[in-house]
């Protein structure tokens, strides 16, 4: 086998374990003890629809998704993680996960059921609040 062969199946391979690990590697989503996942930085400051967002986010999803979106383990990821980065997940992802809930994708959660009692208005000021807490952690 060629050198060049070989460093490609060796690349491929490095990709592989990388993706494995990526998709079901140990997220902190199988420990079932309510601790918060993720560490995250809060803003001083929250613009005036964050600042609306983030009582209804207490209201109806840090039941679930923890205190400042950091995720619970054994309950739900944090949406402070780059899978939910606006590139990946952008906002309409947001209103129909609320809306209609969703099969668990990245994370061995289980599925999303859909929020009762939130209007596309409350979840698009829940998205602000999320969103600049994605920032402030670095998350673009």
């Amino acid at each position: 086998m060629s050198l060049r062969r070989t460093a490609i199946l060796a690349a491929l391979a490095a990709a592989l374990v990388a993706a494995s690990f990526f998709f079901f590697g140990d997220w902190g989503d199988t420990v079932d003890d309510g601790a918060p996942i993720a560490s995250v930085i809060v803003p001083d400051t929250l613009s005036t629809r964050a600042q609306i967002g983030r009582k209804a986010y207490e209201a109806k999803c840090a039941v679930c998704h923890g205190r400042n979106a950091a995720g619970q383990g054994g309950i739900a990821p944090p949406l402070v993680h780059v899978i939910y980065e606006p590139g990946h997940h952008g906002d309409e992802s947001f209103q129909r996960a609320v809306a209609y809930g969703v099969p668990a994708h990245h994370w061995r959660f289980g599925d999303m059921p859909p929020v009762e009692g939130l209007s596309r208005r409350d979840v698009t000021a829940i998205i602000a609040y999320i969103r600049e807490l994605q920032r402030a952690n670095g998350i673009r």
